[in-house]
């Protein structure tokens, strides 16, 4: 039990699917991980910046959109939310619908800026920009469930703001936070997704962390005596936060409290991104054929064995390049061109369609 669970800990730890982009994944990272929702599937969608003329397919989940293509499965891009610029609507050239609107995504992964332009090939279909901008909308309006926040505006008349799919199973009053040497005395409230701590004088002296960011929950021995230790981790700061109350019994009560709330809230996630999917009854767009669910191996055969080791190429984005870079004299084709950005060469320019 205690390995399977160790394991699920460190899955969980390295949880990658909303903050990073990656191209051309393996099988398994297209799969959904526990608590990440597919909120919706689009059959035929053109990935118009990286691969103008070929169709795929579009899975849009809480934490990121998967784009695959339908012909060449290893070719794939996910795109995590947190990662995300800007959204919007803007013309474009695609070999598959001609000249039309498309979804225009800024990203920055990394310190490198990204641009996606995907264009849905069944015409007239708004459901590509609506999907994407409400769920996006929703990721971001949600970050308490999901990131450490320090003196933020957490009450209402002294009572937790709580979050919508938030439960208060504890209220523990008389914590001390050990962060200064007095001691700040102030109030615990216990949730299924985050320990909150605020001070008795002064509102905004508070913190708001989700079990998503803990690394754990322990006891130890302080200058106060018996201390309540709550880490977070490495991604969130690393903050290693203490607190004190009496009796003991209320500390050890506490503490196996928030330990069992963190182990239930691991095995199944709460990431706090929620969409009603309105149902636009859109005939064109689902009489096409029943997409796949993402959850399930497809066995279809893989045409291109050669992984594009550099697709990220494709996707620079203009702002990436406030200038040009200066000239240099290419021994291969004889002739002066623009600087290659590090690591890139003119074979992999010309191998990565």
């Amino acid at each position: 039990g205690d390995v399977k669970m160790s394991a699920r800990m460190l899955k969980l730890e390295q949880l990658w699917e909303d903050r990073q982009i990656r191209f051309d994944v393996s099988e398994s990272e297209l799969l959904v991980r526990p608590g990440e929702v597919i909120i919706d599937r689009l059959l035929n969608i053109e990935d118009t910046k990286g691969n103008n003329g070929e169709r795929g397919k579009m899975h849009v989940s809480n934490l990121r959109i998967v784009w695959e293509c339908i012909d060449r499965r290893k070719i794939n891009l996910s795109i995590g939310y947190k990662c995300i610029l800007s959204i919007s609507i803007r013309r474009t050239n695609s070999k598959l619908a001609g000249h039309t609107e498309s979804l225009n995504i800024l990203t920055k992964f990394n310190g490198t800026q990204f641009e996606f332009i995907f264009t849905n090939l069944v015409t007239g279909s708004p459901r590509l920009f609506s999907t994407v901008q409400s769920v996006y909308r929703s990721y971001q309006t949600s970050k308490l469930y999901r990131e450490v926040k320090l003196r933020g505006a957490l009450l209402n008349n002294k009572q937790l703001s709580l979050l919508p799919l938030e439960q208060v199973y504890d209220q523990v009053f008389g914590v001390f936070n050990l962060s200064n040497d007095q001691g700040s005395p102030g109030t615990f409230v216990i949730t299924n997704v985050r320990v909150v701590w605020f001070s008795d004088m002064n509102d905004l002296y508070n913190i708001s962390l989700p079990y998503l960011q803990m690394k754990g929950v322990k006891t130890r021995d302080s200058k106060f005596g018996l201390a309540l230790i709550l880490e977070t981790l490495g991604s969130s700061g690393g903050y290693t936060l203490g607190f004190h109350m009496d009796p003991v019994e209320k500390l050890k009560d506490a503490a196996k409290q928030i330990e069992s709330l963190h182990r239930v809230f691991r095995a199944s996630p709460i990431f706090g991104v929620e969409y009603e999917y309105e149902d636009i009854s859109d005939p064109v767009e689902h009489s096409s054929a029943q997409v796949e669910p993402l959850e399930e191996g497809d066995e279809s055969e893989v045409i291109d064995a050669k992984h594009r080791s550099d697709a990220f190429v494709l996707y620079f984005a203009d702002s990436n390049k406030e200038m040009d870079r200066e000239p240099v004299f290419s021994q291969e084709l004889g002739l002066a061109i623009e600087k290659l950005p590090d690591g890139v060469t003119l074979k992999d320019i010309w191998s990565v369609t």
